[in-house]
């Protein structure tokens, strides 16, 4: 299912780029095929959609773009990739195409390294093809005012630890619900609306990450359902929490020279939590859990970016292990070679 607001989330990706990354009409379209490609494809969930998806976008990039572009240029073994990943520390982030696979990987282990001096969490990844590609999609979520993204995958395929690189990237904050015995919607609400108040008052950006282990009680989804559709949740705001956001959101009214009302306020207020309050949900296709969650909270959908994390392709797996027993202290190339074939 598809509406209005998917094709204004690719005008909005398109409007990401800046001339100096656009120099040609070839640019341009592959700028559009990756649009297209991560808010229309990413949703399919089987090959002989994605390659219907395919057949008509290049049918469209010949009829409509009058392009010579093959297929392999766009779909084959290398993907279309655009990210600002290239320029993160600029004073104008550029949004660009991304070509150069050995740099992006030397700047990804640069960001982890930084992660494991600052965090007392440490993250062992290994950044293959495939996991580029997510924390790429990643990004470009969070990179979005409203952008919000659920990432669909069995256990252990590392959602949270992207997400927790990527946040760290943009230095976002990076929150979890910590369950503790007797935690129930109370507790969650408290968390949220904390959260509401840092996002909508000081602008504090946030990639707010849950995963379907943590959905104790339906309400939390509920709750998560309204704040991606609207940007509030009804009667969470008692009397105190309403002035407090009169009295705080003063300054920010004032900054953007503008009348203060209390309609106003609010407003700005409702605004700034759908601008910088990112929610990143992890959830597991096994069973029927989710589909059924996706019938009855229709925005976990239609409000998020979706990300398929398939299986891992062989080479991938084969990357891994080659990677984790580079060091290994082993008789022969070949008995390394085998070990990771074997692990594999």
């Amino acid at each position: 299912m598809f509406n209005l607001r998917d094709v204004s989330k690719v005008i909005q990706g398109i409007l990401m780029s800046h001339p100096k990354s656009v120099p040609s009409a070839e640019s341009m379209q592959r700028l559009w095929v990756n649009e297209v490609s991560r808010v229309f494809c990413d949703r399919l969930i089987n090959k002989e959609d994605e390659k219907w998806f395919t057949d008509l976008t290049m049918d469209l990039l010949s009829r409509s773009f009058r392009s010579g572009m093959e297929f392999d240029d766009l779909f084959g073994e290398r993907k279309v990739m655009w990210s600002d990943l290239l320029k993160i520390d600029a004073a104008q982030k550029l949004y660009e195409e991304m070509k150069d696979m050995p740099r992006i990987l030397k700047i990804l282990g640069g960001f982890l390294e930084e992660f494991n001096i600052s965090s007392s969490i440490k993250m062992n990844l290994v950044f293959f093809e495939d996991a580029v590609m997510h924390i790429i999609k990643i990004l470009r979520a969070l990179r979005q005012p409203r952008g919000n993204i659920m990432l669909i995958g069995v256990g252990g395929s590392g959602k949270q630890s992207l997400i927790k690189l990527a946040s760290y990237i943009y230095s976002m904050e990076f929150k979890q619900i910590e369950i503790v015995k007797g935690y129930g919607v109370s507790h969650f609400r408290e968390f949220v609306k904390e959260m509401m108040f840092k996002t909508g008052i000081y602008g504090t950006s946030i990639a707010f990450t849950m995963t379907d282990s943590q959905i104790l009680n339906e309400t939390f989804l509920e709750d998560i359902n309204n704040v991606l559709n609207t940007g509030e949740i009804p009667n969470l705001m008692l009397a105190e929490d309403k002035d407090r956001i009169q009295n705080d959101m003063r300054t920010v009214i004032t900054d953007a020279k503008k009348v203060e009302t209390n309609d106003l306020c609010n407003q700005l207020f409702i605004n700034r939590v759908r601008e910088f309050f990112h929610i990143c949900l992890c959830m597991s296709p096994v069973g029927d859990s989710l589909r059924i969650r996706c019938r009855k909270f229709p925005s976990l959908v239609n409000c998020c970016t979706l990300d398929w994390f398939g299986r891992w392709p062989e080479e991938a797996l084969l990357y891994v292990s080659r990677a984790f027993l580079k060091n290994l202290e082993l008789p022969s190339e070949e008995v390394r070679a085998n070990l990771a074939e074997m692990c594999m």
